[in-house]
């Protein structure tokens, strides 16, 4: 074997080796992709039921809340006719139902004997109103005489 055989002899020997040492990371990185493909593929399985499912519910809450605006523009409905009809029972009834009240409360009052219990309220007060008097009195005579 001449010099030049066994040059080229170690040269394929070295690019055997090379190869070898790059296919190690190339097969690595091939399992790699293949991992990342079936994880999208996964989360792509997954992703498209979970939109449907959310498409559902938000349509299913958007007819709801078309049943609650129907159901809050009845209450305002009824919330202005319970004010309008208070507004005429207020105007119809008001006035007459307070002359009533006060026509007999007078009845009562007149009935009652009040007169006779304003003057005993009077006698009492006058009575206590003179005693007060002379217990100031008496207290000033006794403040002279010391």
């Amino acid at each position: 074997m001449s010099a030049g055989e066994i040059a080229g002899l170690i040269a394929a020997v070295a690019f055997v080796l090379l190869v070898g040492v790059l296919a190690v990371p190339l097969l690595k990185l091939g399992g790699v992709l293949d991992e990342t493909r079936s994880m999208i593929k996964g989360v792509s399985d997954e992703t498209v039921p979970l939109l449907s499912e959310v498409t559902t519910t938000v349509s299913t809450t958007n007819a709801q809340l078309v049943r609650v605006d129907a159901i809050t523009s009845n209450v305002q409905q009824a919330t202005t006719n319970v004010s309008a009809l208070t507004a005429l029972l207020a105007a119809t009834l008001g006035s007459p139902v307070v002359k009533v009240a006060a026509f007999s409360y007078g009845v009562r009052s007149a009935l009652s004997g009040r007169p006779q219990q304003r003057s005993e309220r009077q006698v009492r007060d006058q009575i206590r109103a003179e005693q007060a008097a002379a217990r100031a009195a008496g207290r000033r005579r006794r403040g002279a005489a010391s």
